[in-house]
């Protein structure tokens, strides 16, 4: 197996939020390709732009070392490979698996004797071993940890967020043998100022991964359960979890919608493999069911408060304020503000959303939802603050309501606000 050098040539497949960043940040050292299928995001990408927002254009320069490319001729000259293509669940919440699939048959194509190729996308434990390592034998005729290697480092990008970014962000890094797993753990190690953490084996990284999300996942169930308990019984949560949290060990978290490309997925990967083995997770899934839930739970709460206040359901019109899956980034995926959309038209309402974060062309495409360029003053007979964007917060409870008839009901699912300026919270 090769040995890592300073002209090390290194191979990003997918370039989106989680590739690029990575690109970027081994292009300032090594020799680095940038690869996506996508020629659009190449042609912006080599104009300098990121519509994701995660690199902006002087980080993009300072990577002297990176080019980017649709051709696949240009990855033949790679001898360390990165996956970072998405791993997305289907209709039925079941793992997507041909993101991967087609990577794998891609890296079949083009890899080498003594080249090591590494995956980041989040799966469940034994899928890079078991599914991706089988396709790339079988299209490039080479053996498993004779001709090439493997290794896996999962992606911890947290989109949107400036502070935790990945060179500061400790990287766990695992290998097939314990050669490749030195060679990874150096290759991180010498971009990730944070440090890495070298894991037991690519089984034990992948489900630390998957186990990241999940019990974020089943924290954040945890909390809107109880938000639904203590709604019933007229006692505002936010005021519950702000007493709770004097103790020094209570942990942060808050109710919500749960959507993205981790939190709301992730789950479902490990629950299958579970299942597979003839296991059938309880807890795990019960919090699924919760959060999958809360789109119906938010529009049942809003209608209730409109027909106390007499407003006329049928025919009304709603703005929802945000459509990104988390605040101050253009991330659509996955996001769970479309629940609440999709509910509320079942009323046989009129539902304006408004984000200034995100593309309507995006929005059109994934979700068939159509942004409008800002709302009009006096218009609605309810708004729902779904995502807490700091344009929102700056808006404030007055310029909000602004947006309302003299009688409308003002739903604040993030907290935004304080408790005695909205209608309704979570």
């Amino acid at each position: 197996m090769q040995i890592l050098t300073n002209d090390t040539q290194i191979g990003i497949i997918g370039l989106g939020y989680v590739g690029l960043p990575l690109a970027v940040e081994f292009g300032k050292h090594y020799p680095t390709l940038g690869f996506d299928i996508n020629e659009g995001r190449i042609a912006e990408l080599r104009d300098g732009v990121d519509h994701t927002l995660e690199v902006d254009s002087e980080e993009l320069q300072a990577a002297h070392r990176l080019r980017f490319s649709t051709a696949l001729d240009d990855l033949r000259a790679v001898t360390v490979y990165i996956v970072t293509v998405p791993t997305p669940i289907d209709a039925h919440k079941q793992p997507d698996l041909t993101p991967l699939q087609r990577a794998s048959e891609l890296l079949g194509t083009v890899i080498k004797h003594g080249d090591i190729a590494i995956f980041e996308s989040t799966v469940y434990p034994g899928a890079t071993e078991e599914y991706c390592v089988p396709i790339i034998e079988q299209v490039s005729g080479l053996l498993f940890n004779r001709d090439f290697f493997i290794g896996y480092s999962p992606e911890r990008i947290n989109p949107g967020d400036k502070e935790h970014r990945l060179t500061t962000i400790t990287k766990v890094t695992s290998g097939s043998t314990p050669a490749a797993a030195d060679l990874v753990d150096a290759l991180y190690g010498s971009i990730i100022k944070a440090g890495t953490h070298k894991a037991a084996s690519i089984k034990v990284a992948e489900a630390a991964k998957v186990i990241e999300n999940t019990q974020r996942d089943l924290n954040i169930a945890l909390m809107n359960e109880l938000a639904i308990i203590f709604n019933k019984m007229d006692i505002d949560t936010e005021d519950v979890l702000k007493a709770a949290g004097t103790k020094w060990n209570f942990l942060p978290f808050r109710p919500g919608l749960v959507g993205g490309h981790c939190i709301g997925v992730d789950p479902y990967y490990l629950t299958h493999k579970a299942e597979s083995l003839g296991y059938h997770p309880q807890v795990i899934l019960a919090g699924r069911r919760i959060n999958d839930n809360m789109g119906h739970y938010v529009v049942g709460q809003l209608v209730k408060q409109m027909l106390k206040r007499r407003i006329q359901i049928d025919g009304a019109r709603i703005l929802v304020l945000g459509l990104a899956f988390k605040e101050n980034c253009p991330d659509l995926r996955n996001t769970k503000v479309v629940s609440i959309v999709d509910e509320l038209r079942e009323y046989n309402v009129t539902v304006d959303v408004y984000d200034p974060w995100v593309s309507a062309d995006s929005a059109q495409h994934e979700y068939g939802i159509t942004p409008i360029a800002a709302p009009s003053a006096g218009c609605y007979d309810a708004i729902v603050l779904a995502v807490a964007h700091r344009q929102f917060r700056e808006i404030g409870a007055a310029g909000l309501r602004a947006f309302g008839k003299p009688e409308h009901v003002l739903y604040d699912l993030k907290y935004v606000l304080e408790q005695a300026a909205s209608d309704i919270r979570l």
